[in-house]
């Protein structure tokens, strides 16, 4: 069995006193004994009259003892003295030899002390900040390569896409041209079918005439005479057609690439990385049990709600011909679509006058866009159809979406492509004429990004944004469908409504359980509850900004609020 210093010595973890059989924990240190001493210890120490002026420190205060080295003229001597006139270091006989006599003099130690603190003061700056701050610049640096790397292919992605949509345009250019070159053709051909014609009937004309002039040829000399001169019909007049000719377009290289887009690197001023102050490195705190309790009740608060002090409320209607407003898409005139949970839409003035109505098979999604063209996109789901609304209230079938039911639409302000959700949970991206050049359904890990994507828009840099009820949860991938960030709320629970985006590239999204509007970054950091409660906000569904950045609010209750000057 062990005894107990046995066990002492087994489970030391500590500095032990330097004091003869005390092995108590020394955290005191004599810098002129140069030895760790524990409280007691130290006591007795300083009580003794020959060390009343030792100097008693706290361990990690001590001075570093001086290190033994042999005097190069009298080797048996230790230098501890060094001459300030000669700069050298000295052992005692040097300092009583004549050599030096009258100099000045300081204790080794203390300089050899005061350097060591020094050397370890960089030391400590190496491990505790340059070497940490490095890491993380280079670490920063990786991050960039990766992130510079998926730009780059989302760019050729992009490209590529766009040369698509260019080739499928000039596909569809040119197979209209063919198709009326061969309308050109059958009229040509009518024409000059209806001249052969002309000619048969007068050629059949011709033999019956050379017959009745053989009959009155073959006939008496006197019943000729009395016969009446047969006339003949001249030939009928027509015109040789005039063949098209084709004259060739007059572009080049130039030109084609001026079609398209570029890549262009910003004129503005490299962002410099930060690099954390030496004065702002400090030890980690360590908090009381107390200082942690309270940390993690601020931690389980909900955030205060706060409007932005920029957003002003200008006027609030009520839209008629609809129930609620789950939808509102504003278009460049100022006109207002609206749309409630049973399918009806219909388009207002400003002051809220009923100017058209429509019914449809929608229901509380996202399923109407406003276009550039002050026209208006909407989805059927009950025949997977996509319409179009011309500024003249005419309604065309544009898309038919197939085996997927369209539920959300957003016509793009950058490049007018139609973006859609699907129920059956994909985001698909057509261009203006309707030709789907984009699906978008996983993520890089294969896992699907989406459950129910009823509302839809895009951001300023090509970001598709949607709300999904299912996941509850905003979803963002961008411009080439990879995925960038999920937003889930500021509580237990997340109800995503309405969404939509701002001229600065913020995403607001209307949030039903809490009754609030969130305003995030670009990169869905939450900024604030723009909209609450507080506002006379009740059940917040649909959202839009218009062209001047005012914000269009519909709620439960059919009502459309209008806040002015968004930023």
């Amino acid at each position: 069995m062990a005894t107990t210093s046995d066990e002492q010595a087994a489970g030391q973890h500590y500095l032990v006193c330097g004091i003869q059989d005390c092995q108590r924990n020394g955290q005191f240190y004599c810098n002129d004994c140069h030895q760790p001493m524990c409280e007691q210890c130290k006591d007795k120490h300083q009580k003794s009259p020959n060390n009343k002026n030792h100097d008693i420190v706290l361990y990690r205060q001590r001075k570093h003892r001086l290190p033994k080295e042999k005097c190069k003229l009298h080797p048996t001597k230790n230098v501890d003295i060094f001459c300030r006139e000669c700069n050298t270091p000295l052992c005692l006989k040097c300092f009583l030899g004549k050599e030096h006599k009258g100099h000045e003099f300081d204790d080794l130690e203390e300089i050899y002390a005061e350097k060591y603190a020094l050397w370890q003061g960089e030391f400590s700056k190496i491990q505790k900040n340059l070497l940490p701050t490095s890491e993380d610049l280079k670490t920063d640096i990786e991050e960039d390569v990766k992130e510079i790397q998926n730009i780059m292919e989302s760019i050729r992605t992009s490209m590529k896409a766009e040369a698509e949509s260019l080739k499928n345009l000039v596909d569809e250019v040119t197979s209209n041209k063919i198709k009326h070159t061969y309308t050109m053709e059958k009229s040509l051909l009518q024409m000059l079918k209806s001249q052969e014609t002309t000619y048969n009937d007068y050629i059949k004309y011709l033999g019956k005439m050379s017959e009745k002039f053989q009959e009155y040829l073959s006939t008496t000399n006197q019943k000729l005479l009395s016969s009446n001169i047969l006339k003949l019909k001249t030939i009928p007049e027509t015109s040789k057609p005039v063949p098209p000719v084709f004259t060739a377009g007059q572009f080049n290289r130039d030109d084609v690439a001026k079609l398209l887009g570029r890549v262009n690197v910003p004129n503005t001023e490299p962002e410099k990385r930060k690099i954390q102050p030496m004065e702002a490195v400090s030890t980690p705190m360590k908090f009381t049990e107390k200082q942690m309790e309270q940390s993690k009740e601020k931690s389980d608060m909900k955030p205060t709600l706060s409007l932005s002090s920029s957003v002003t409320k200008v006027r609030e209607y009520s839209v008629p011909g609809v129930d609620s407003a789950f939808h509102v898409s504003a278009d460049k005139s100022g006109r207002l679509w609206a749309s409630d949970d049973e399918g009806n839409l219909v388009l207002t003035d400003l002051q809220g006058n009923l100017l058209q109505k429509i019914k449809t098979t929608g229901e509380d999604d996202g399923f109407h866009t406003a276009t550039q063209d002050r026209g208006l996109i909407y989805t059927d789901q009950d025949k997977k159809m996509i319409y179009r609304i011309t500024p003249d209230t005419r309604i065309t079938e544009l898309i038919k979406t197939g085996d997927w039911t369209p539920v959300s639409i957003h016509s793009s302000r950058i490049n007018g492509d139609i973006l859609v959700g699907m129920r059956e949970a994909k985001v698909t991206r057509y261009n203006n004429a309707g030709k789907e050049i984009q699906n978008i359904q996983r993520d890089n890990q294969g896992q699907e990004l989406y459950k129910y994507p009823h509302y839809i828009t895009e951001n300023i840099n090509g970001d598709i944004c949607t709300s999904d009820w299912n996941k509850q949860a905003v979803v963002v991938v961008n411009k080439s469908g990879q995925h960038r960030f999920s937003y889930t709320g500021q509580g237990s629970r997340f109800s995503p409504y309405g969404i939509c985006t701002d001229v600065l590239g913020h995403i607001l999204v209307c949030e039903g359980l809490n009754n609030t509007v969130h305003l995030l970054d670009q990169d869905g950091g939450f900024l604030s509850f723009i909209l609450s409660e507080q506002q006379g906000i009740r059940s917040p569904r649909g959202v839009c900004v218009d062209d001047e950045n005012n914000l269009y609010v519909g709620q439960l209750n059919n009502k459309v609020t209008v806040y002015k000057n968004l930023e």
